[in-house]
């Protein structure tokens, strides 16, 4: 009986084997540490396992301390770009315009000062007159236009006359020959005291003999593209102008053409970069193919500002090269952002970028594809070979990667099978759990020696 129940065990025994044998797929995994962040495992052992000296083991504080992040690996596209440094600048013929004096005359009224918004045809300054010419276009305006009409009553007084025969027809053609004279010397008047900033009623008032003595500078017109940019809504649209500066007192003579103040629209800007001559080829196919380039403010951060800097493409690069630096400017449109608040019932305005700021661009120059792209941090390098760690749980595993493009910020790997994407990869501290993992294993160079903490120093 006893000799029976021994062969049975052995065959249960037997048994069991085989079904642990066979079943060792479903519970093997089950024996490892759990995966973070929903990681699969059936995955990680499918990747291949690491010797105990390439893994360390790190308690939750020691990862606090670090403050270790990890991220699954997604293969994606980069761009590799060169960095040159920038500046925002005006627009010309855009960001800024000046307003003259169109006569030489005595400044009476300032209506406007620096950093008030004006709209076009709102009344700039007041100006009388002192010269004699602006006096001599009204007078001769005037009577160019009487002598019109005396010819005129002439012509109709002589016409059914000339008809008749009692008046020769030469006198009548002589007198509307007279009439065409006048109607050129008045049509040129007017346009004269156009140009010098007279209104079309002030010319009309003119004409009918009241000749006047102050002239009413205005805001000039914008274009339609100048005033309203294609992003922004209609109730966004901006004022003409900002009064940047005002160059005149009250009581001051002015001169014909002399600058009497700037105005602002800062809403197109331009970006200015300066490169070098072996970059010119770079940006020649960026500006052929329209590449985006990436503006980072340099001196200030984003602030309070929601919106974030968008790309932009290179508008033209300059044909000349700076005689002293042998460098070539290439330039950036730049679509301004601005909030707005009232003061003293006027309505006045804040700009995010301002002519003078200084910026870094980043000119995208090659595309590398399906790559993983990595913060700068998460990738430790030693001798000839670059590393980053695999998290599992709590367990950290060191895997060689081959980069192929490095910034200050970022790391590009290779998606070359030696890690496959979705595994979760630490995205920082790779150089203090590397320090770590050669102290726990005891592989430290000769000379050195490793502290607890992970810390390599030189033995004295």
């Amino acid at each position: 009986m006893f000799k029976y129940f021994q062969t049975i065990l052995a065959i249960a025994a037997i048994c069991g084997l085989i079904a642990l044998g066979v079943t060792h797929e479903l519970w093997v995994p089950l024996l490892a540490p759990s995966g973070e962040e929903g990681e699969d495992l059936s995955a990680a052992a499918a990747a291949g396992g690491a010797p105990p000296s390439e893994q360390l083991l790190l308690s939750e504080q020691a990862q606090k301390n670090l403050k270790l992040t990890s991220k699954p690996l997604r293969p994606t596209n980069y761009w590799k770009t060169i960095d040159v440094p920038g500046m925002i600048v005006d627009r010309p013929g855009i960001s800024d315009r000046g307003v003259v004096a169109p006569v030489t005359a005595i400044v009476t009224s300032i209506h406007h000062y620096a950093g008030d918004t004006v709209e076009t045809d709102d009344v700039l300054f007041t100006l009388r007159l002192v010269g004699e010419s602006f006096q001599t276009s009204q007078t001769e305006l005037f009577k160019a236009i009487k002598d019109r009409e005396i010819a005129q009553e002439h012509i109709d007084r002589l016409d059914d006359l000339a008809k008749a025969g009692g008046v020769a027809g030469v006198r009548v053609i002589d007198l509307k020959n007279e009439v065409r004279r006048l109607d050129v010397s008045i049509n040129a008047y007017r346009q004269d005291l156009q140009i010098r900033g007279l209104a079309p009623d002030q010319i009309a008032a003119i004409a009918s003999g009241e000749l006047i003595s102050d002239v009413v500078i205005r805001v000039p017109p914008v274009a339609a593209d100048e005033n309203e940019s294609d992003h922004q809504a209609p109730a966004e649209r901006l004022p003409a102008f900002e009064v940047q500066e005002v160059n005149v007192r009250l009581g001051e003579q002015v001169q014909a053409g002399e600058m009497l103040c700037t105005l602002s629209h800062h809403q197109s800007l331009f970006i200015e970069g300066n490169a070098f001559r072996r970059e010119l080829p770079l940006l020649q196919k960026g500006a052929e193919e329209s590449l985006p380039i990436t503006v980072e403010l340099a001196e200030d951060a984003q602030g309070d500002w929601d919106a974030p800097i968008p790309p932009t493409t290179i508008h033209h690069i300059s044909n000349t090269l700076d005689a002293k630096n042998r460098t070539a400017s290439f330039y950036l449109t730049l679509e301004n952002q601005f909030r707005s608040y009232q003061r003293d019932g006027k309505r006045l305005f804040l700009w995010r970028f301002r002519p003078g700021q200084r910026v870094r661009l980043k000119v995208n120059t090659e595309q590398l594809e399906n790559v993983f792209v990595l913060p700068a941090a998460a990738v430790v390098q030693e001798g000839a070979e670059s590393y980053v760690f695999r998290r599992n749980g709590d367990l950290f595993e060191r895997r060689p990667v081959h980069v192929v493009h490095q910034t200050q910020s970022e790391a590009v790997i290779a998606n070359d099978g030696s890690i496959p994407p979705g595994l979760y990869v630490a995205q920082n501290a790779a150089v203090q759990l590397n320090r770590a993992l050669k102290s726990k294993s005891g592989t430290a160079q000769p000379g050195v020696h490793v502290h607890a903490d992970g810390s390599v120093h030189a033995n004295h």
